[in-house]
């Protein structure tokens, strides 16, 4: 029989992870600046993310909603909270569960994406839905301070003025030719999502757009 693996062992591996971005925390860091011009870039690793499938209205957003503790958006750009999570709006029948930051690292995405799974019952007798583990799948950027909102419409066209895009919303869109999703967490505070494979670029696009508001105005 093959070995138990220890706790130990387990521990072990857990501190070998690195996250999509981690060979750019000094160049996050250094880029950050403070005033009426100021600007902080992070990245938020290790989110529990949870990809739904469900319609709304049926059985089977019932049950996934019952099982979060959370209902699901209504609609387009709509965000909700509840049960340790926030869950965005991604399409009509398709949305995004995303941890608390407290759990960040606890890597509960296989245990929780069952245990909802299992909400929608068994095969043979299951309710049409879905719920996978998308944890590994985006990299969290957040950026906050007062120029926050103006490092992203460089490279968002969608309108962020806060007439348009209040916090607590959340849209699907494109930085820089990169799908991502742009999450308004505060009203100077935005996070932004690519996939992993994207994280390296689009983390280096938000460095770059920062430089602007580390240099003194002239007038």
């Amino acid at each position: 029989m093959a070995e138990m693996i220890s706790e130990a062992t387990l521990a072990d591996a857990a501190g070998l992870r690195r996250s999509p971005a981690a060979q750019l925390a000094e160049a996050f860091a250094m880029a950050g600046t403070v005033g009426e011009r100021g600007v902080a870039l992070r990245e938020v690793p290790f989110l529990t993310q949870l990809g739904i499938r469900a319609v709304a209205g049926t059985p089977a957003a019932a049950a996934v909603e019952a099982a979060l503790s959370a209902p699901l958006p209504a609609g387009h750009g709509s965000t909700t909270t509840g049960g340790g999570y926030s869950v965005l709006w991604i399409g009509p029948d398709e949305f995004l569960a995303v941890g608390d930051d407290d759990t960040a690292g606890l890597d509960l995405g296989p245990a929780e994406s069952a245990r909802l799974a299992a909400a929608l019952g068994e095969p043979g007798n299951r309710l049409p839905g879905a719920v996978v583990d998308l944890s590994a799948n985006r990299a969290t950027f957040e950026l906050s301070g007062p120029a926050a909102r103006l490092v992203l419409e460089k490279g968002v066209s969608f309108d962020l003025h806060p007439r348009s895009f209040a916090a607590g919303q959340a849209i699907v869109t494109v930085l820089d030719h990169v799908p991502v999703l742009v999450w308004k967490t505060g009203e100077e505070t935005f996070r932004v999502l690519p996939r992993a494979s994207f994280a390296d670029h689009v983390g280096r696009w938000l460095v770059d757009a920062m430089r602007e508001f580390s240099a003194p105005e002239v007038f």
